[in-house]
This record gives structure tokens, C-alpha cells and sequence, in this order.
């Protein structure tokens, strides 16, 4: 299975579309958000090297932003 972390603002317009994509491709994950919790926040910098949302982590493989490209690559979803 795979493990899918979402780092979010309630703000933020890409992390929605992100969810969608979730959601629409039945991809399990768990949702951080930023502004309310500390320790993601700095999971989230050391990771990417950003403070840019969304930030996805799929096993270990960090995506920036929404890419649905990138996303379907780590996520083997056919195009």
C-alpha cells in the first residue's frame, strides 16, 4: 500500500485540486496542515527545501505543487 502525505493550507487552491485528484483516483492519505501544526511545518521544510503548498510525499518521493503528471508517475496511475 501505498503512503501518501499531504502537506496543506485551507487556503491554498492546489492542495484542493490535489485532494480531487485523491479523491477521484481513491488514493488514501493523510492530511497536514501548516498553519495549525509546527512539527509538519518543518517536516514539510526538510523535506522539500520549501514553503511552497502543497507538498506531497508518496514513499519518499517528494512532488511540490500540484503535478498531476508526476503525481499518476508516483502513484502508477495510467495517463
Amino acid at each position: 500500500m501505498t503512503n501518501v502525505t499531504i502537506y496543506t493550507t485551507p487556503t491554498c487552491g492546489y492542495c484542493h485540486k490535489s485532494k480531487e485528484f485523491f479523491k477521484e483516483h481513491n488514493i488514501k492519505y493523510t492530511e497536514k496542515d501548516v498553519t495549525k501544526d509546527q512539527a509538519a511545518l518543518n517536516d514539510m521544510m526538510q523535506k522539500s527545501g520549501s514553503t511552497s503548498v502543497p507538498v506531497i510525499d508518496v514513499d519518499g518521493e517528494i512532488i511540490v505543487g500540484f503535478d498531476e503528471g508526476k503525481l499518476k508517475k508516483a502513484l502508477n496511475i495510467a495517463s
